[in-house]
């Protein structure tokens, strides 16, 4: 069962989908799903959802501010501080939501979202869980990796030059997600045409509201974000990371890192062989064959509490 919801945070009216297992009376856990770099709600998360819906729990699905239904300006800005305050309103929200059981909800995020919930996880006592899929760990470190030195040195410039116009009183520019073509032939945040052509496959199929451009100042903002000092304060907040084994978007390195540095002793790593970061996006049987291993992780945890 499908329900359209919304809640505010920050001032702003974030719209959600509340889809809750057929079937099933009482209380039931939750999970609570937002996206990463430019996602809206209905970009790969319709599909976790049902995995999860199998072994009986709800899902909360929203858009960030700026980004799909949501209100919010400018648009196609991403704030990750601003998305994290979203995730935190959607957990307080989630606790006015009847025939929900409010000490089995937990949190689900992929890719700048998979930081994101580590990052509450550390800040919120409230996530009854985490799940990090494929997680960004450290935006700088990722991007002098995925640019190269020279390209590097070009988003540097660019960045520079967008923050001086704001300066200036003038309104900061766009620039595209990923590359139509080459990196070579435009600077975008993530520089991987295959990047562009599955989620252009996403947008024309499932997802009308997905926008392939980002604010420059979202990638600035990007370059500053940490999630392994937070990770090294999840206490208490049981932890699943699933990666794209040998993962070189937002490198398996680093997500291991940041695995490790996690103290509670509740953790899991599963880092998945046969896939990629981008496999699981544009191939509905690789985004399957992590949300089993999610599926069985989240049925194990719910039958231990």
């Amino acid at each position: 069962m499908e329900q359209r919801v919304e809640f505010k945070s920050s001032g702003e009216t974030i719209q959600a989908v509340l889809r809750r297992p057929e079937g099933l009376e009482g209380d039931v856990p939750l999970v609570i799903m937002a996206g990463g770099w430019c996602y809206t709600k209905e970009i790969v998360m319709p599909h976790y959802s049902k995995f999860f819906e199998e072994i009986g729990c709800a899902t909360l699905a929203f858009d960030y501010r700026n980004f799909g239904e949501s209100t919010g300006s400018p648009r196609q800005h991403v704030d990750p501080w601003e998305q994290i305050e979203d995730y935190r309103n959607a957990i307080s929200f989630a606790r006015t939501l009847p025939d929900i059981d409010h000490d089995k909800t937990g949190i689900w995020g992929i890719s700048y979202s998979g930081g994101h919930v580590l990052i509450v996880s550390a800040l919120d006592n409230r996530p009854a869980f985490a799940i990090s899929t494929i997680p960004v760990i450290d935006g700088k470190q990722t991007m002098r990796r995925t640019h190269g030195e020279a390209r590097f040195g070009a988003l540097n410039a660019l960045i520079a030059g967008d923050r001086e116009r704001r300066f200036s009183g003038q309104q900061g520019e766009m620039m595209p997600m990923s590359p139509e073509i080459s990196p070579h032939n435009e600077l975008t945040t993530w520089p991987f045409p295959h990047v562009r052509e599955a989620f252009m496959m996403i947008k024309a199929n499932e997802a009308p509201l997905h926008e392939h451009v980002n604010t420059i100042h979202s990638t600035e903002l990007l370059l500053s974000y940490r999630a392994i000092p937070y990770a090294k304060e999840i206490y208490d907040t049981p932890v699943l990371m699933t990666l794209a084994h040998g993962d070189n978007i937002t490198s398996a390195d680093l997500e291991v890192d940041a695995f490790n540095n996690i103290p509670n002793p509740r953790k899991e790593l599963v880092s998945v062989r046969g896939v990629d970061h981008m496999s699981i996006y544009r191939d509905v049987a690789h985004l399957g064959v992590v949300a089993r291993v999610q599926q069985a992780w989240l049925k194990r945890f719910l039958g231990s509490q």
